[in-house]
């Protein structure tokens, strides 16, 4: 029976963290598992207590802010699973999520990942994802398929390939990431797990989409609906994600398209909303990838 490393990472919300590890407790059905998470530099350390109140769980405290990709990362090294399934602290499990995300991938060795599908957990009919769309990469748009439809069924049953996985919740094999490695860190924020599905892809794998299998997702709890910090990342790891992804001609057409319509449009839009202070970062999200290579560390961003 292969054995399924679950790893989450924390970052100052350590009560929504509980909530999940409430509900692997509750809902997990496949046996043979280890629960991991490591806490992201968070201001106030709840490693001990959770060390009182879950026992069976390792817990892995990081005292800087690494990012997504880096606390995920930390959580990897650390683990001893053949499958790793890295799930959003603020997502809840279902019965049978982890025993189908594993039937899929032991089924199918050319599949690197898969997603299940998700529902926004505050309208829990309502889907967030059954899938993406294949990648513009002259505009470095795609889409989420289902996204804020009402769950009747409609996507019931699609096993298969899939333009990229979903961050909140993806299992990935042992054997693709010794093949393709880790995720890039320096994207801290956003985009990361879409450049990660798209080196998979490069090294011949699949990413796929179970949905049969099923998890809720809190949005958006540890950054927020919109910050400073999101527009940052967001409109900077947009380039990034082109640079390390694109070819010579679609990056050159996406520069232009970002300049011309993409950052006017952003900056129209915070002025709309009195905004003003995101304006800066748009324009400096621009700037970090003018004046910094495709694999720099520096994060352009004073974090706290």
């Amino acid at each position: 029976m292969k054995k399924v490393s679950i790893i989450t990472v924390n970052f100052n919300h350590s009560h929504v963290t509980d909530e999940l590890l409430d509900s692997i407790a509750a809902k997990n059905t496949y046996s043979n598992i280890e629960v991991i998470v490591v806490d992201n530099g968070s201001t106030i350390n709840p490693v001990p207590a959770w060390q009182i109140k879950y026992p069976d769980v390792t817990f892995i405290r990081s005292e800087i802010n690494t990012g997504f990709a880096g606390g995920n990362n930390i959580g990897i090294k650390a683990a001893t699973g053949d499958f790793f399934f890295l799930v959003n602290n603020d997502t809840e499990f279902t019965e049978g999520l982890t025993d189908k995300l594993v039937a899929t991938l032991e089924a199918n060795p050319f599949v690197a990942m898969v997603s299940p599908k998700i529902h926004y957990y505050d309208v829990p009919n309502m889907l967030q994802y059954v899938g993406y769309t294949e990648m513009n990469y002259f505009t470095a748009r795609n889409r989420q398929i289902g996204q804020f439809e009402t769950d009747n069924g409609q996507y019931n049953h699609l096993t298969g390939k899939t333009g990229f996985a979903h961050g909140a919740a993806m299992m990935v094999t042992r054997e693709a990431i010794d093949k393709v490695g880790l995720m890039a860190e320096n994207f801290f924020l956003y985009y990361e797990e879409l450049d990660w599905c798209a080196r998979l892809k490069k090294a011949g794998y699949d990413i796929w989409v179970n949905t049969d299998a099923l998890i809720y997702h809190k949005e958006s709890v540890s950054v927020g609906k919109q910050s400073a910090l999101k527009e940052y990342f967001m409109n900077r790891n947009r380039w990034l994600f082109e640079r390390r992804n694109a070819s010579a001609s679609q990056f050159f057409v996406f520069s232009i398209y970002f300049m011309v319509l993409v950052a006017p449009r952003n900056i129209v839009s915070y002025i709309k909303q009195k905004q003003y202070g995101f304006i800066k970062w748009v324009l400096k999200a621009i700037w970090w990838n003018v004046t910094n290579s495709v694999d720099s560390n520096k994060l352009g961003y004073p974090l706290k």
